[in-house]
């Protein structure tokens, strides 16, 4: 009878995330671009500067048969806006890992990873834990209990939700980041399911009641058309961070006609817009965007609503679901916590027939960025986003391939597995 590894020790690596974190308060209000920094002043709490290089802390546990895995801890881009936790510190997310987390973890059983994310990652003293160390210690925890079962991680999320084998791909969506005609080109030219994203973080790329915004969107469709492959037609998801809101007005008649609007621009292309308005509270936020919803769908539009901002935890996920408060919920990982919550919030999605958008952020880490391909791909999410990183040609090659080995993968065992029932049958 073989025995289940044990962690027998656990070891922090601090590192980089792929890009950096932005004080979105600072930048809607209008602080100076110089070359690729922000001049001015931080707003957010826990900035120094408006613009920081990300950073990552990596949790490794040491299992009892010398096999080391890995899961990697940090936050997202715009930490602390939009009810977020605040901006990443490394050094204060280690002492709390070294004093709280890493005791737990040399009790955990690894072969249940459900039950060893529970464990590890209760409250102290009352509080959640930080997210980011939720984030990263649910990591390396999938990758103990796969490597007890000798599968993938998508084998084990399978296992513990009782879902069978996919053998499906996820639709994988890019972000432009700032260079965006340059990668938008990228973006046709890999024939991404999903594209730009495009960054509208500001009044000077939203334009005067959204003129700029427009033509960007115009611009999109008929790039796809100039120099995408024959046939090729991508869902145009574009983040607006709010600024529909903020330029056009908070009323949802008038965000609701100017979505419909856009819509018209680009007949025949499925269009998401994601956080047209931020309403300040995630009870605001679900009671406006459940009317827009309905305004939108009154019209018969391809237009559809994402929402990110103020719908952050699994909690949050589940009252916009059901309250059909968007047509797709970005499930931004390192804002859900443990990637446990970030399958059981694809599930709801998929229950209350809402879109599932598996994304993250820029800042993620490689490391990240793989386990959480294999979140989607086990739960079957509507999209999922490349990342990390801002380059595209990075973050589809890392996303992208993974995927490709993890569907091998399954249609390697489904094929064997086939083949050893019939062997027995006929025995």
């Amino acid at each position: 009878m073989r025995i289940s590894p044990t962690i027998k020790d656990v070891i922090l690596a601090p590192g980089s995330g792929s890009f950096f974190y932005d004080d979105q308060a600072a930048i809607r209000a209008a602080v100076i671009h110089d070359g690729f920094r922000y001049l001015g002043t931080p707003l957010t709490p826990g900035f120094s500067t408006v613009r920081m290089p990300s950073r990552s802390l990596g949790i490794g546990l040491v299992l009892s048969d010398d096999a080391i895995v890995w899961g990697d801890m940090m936050s997202v881009q715009y930490s602390g806006a939009g009810g977020r936790d605040p901006v990443f510190q490394v050094d204060t997310i280690q002492a709390l890992t070294r004093s709280v987390v890493i005791p737990r973890l040399l009790t955990a059983d690894v072969s249940g990873f459900l039950a060893a994310c529970e464990q590890v990652l209760a409250y102290h003293e009352g509080t959640r834990l930080p997210l980011a160390i939720e984030y990263g210690a649910s990591q390396a925890l999938l990758r103990a209990a796969a490597h007890v079962a000798r599968t993938t991680l998508a084998e084990v999320i399978c296992s513990e939700y009782d879902l069978p084998l996919p053998d499906r791909p996820v639709p994988l969506y890019a972000q432009s980041g700032d260079s965006r005609e340059i990668n938008v080109d990228k973006m046709i030219l890999k024939s991404v399911d999903v594209l730009p994203h495009g960054l509208i973080n500001s009044r000077e790329k939203f334009g005067a009641s959204g003129e700029t915004f427009r033509d960007f969107v115009k611009w999109v469709a008929r790039r796809t058309k100039e120099i995408g492959e024959p046939g090729y037609h991508p869902v145009l998801h574009f983040d607006v961070y709010g600024w529909i809101g903020l330029e056009i007005g908070m009323e949802p008649q008038t965000i609701a006609d100017f979505i419909a609007r856009l819509a018209d621009d680009v007949p025949g292309y499925r269009l998401h817009i994601e956080c047209p308005a931020d309403f300040g509270s995630t009870k605001a936020q679900l009671e406006e965007y459940a009317k827009i919803v309905a305004l939108l769908d009154s019209r018969g539009t391809e237009a559809r609503i994402v929402v990110d901002e103020q719908c952050n935890t699994l909690d949050d996920i589940r009252r916009f679901a059901e309250a059909k408060a968007a047509h797709l919920v970005q499930i931004k990982m390192p804002d859900v916590g443990s990637i446990a919550d970030s399958a059981k919030a694809v599930l709801i999605c998929k229950e209350n027939r809402v879109g599932a958008y598996l994304g993250g952020s820029c800042t993620e880490t490689d490391l990240s960025a793989r386990a959480a391909v294999n979140i989607a791909v086990a739960t079957q999410a509507d999209m999922m986003l490349a990342k990390p990183g801002m380059g595209v040609d990075e973050a589809i090659s890392i996303v992208g391939n993974e995927q490709s080995r993890l569907l091998a993968i399954l249609s390697y065992r489904r094929a064997r597995g086939s083949l050893q029932a019939f062997v027995a049958a006929s025995a």
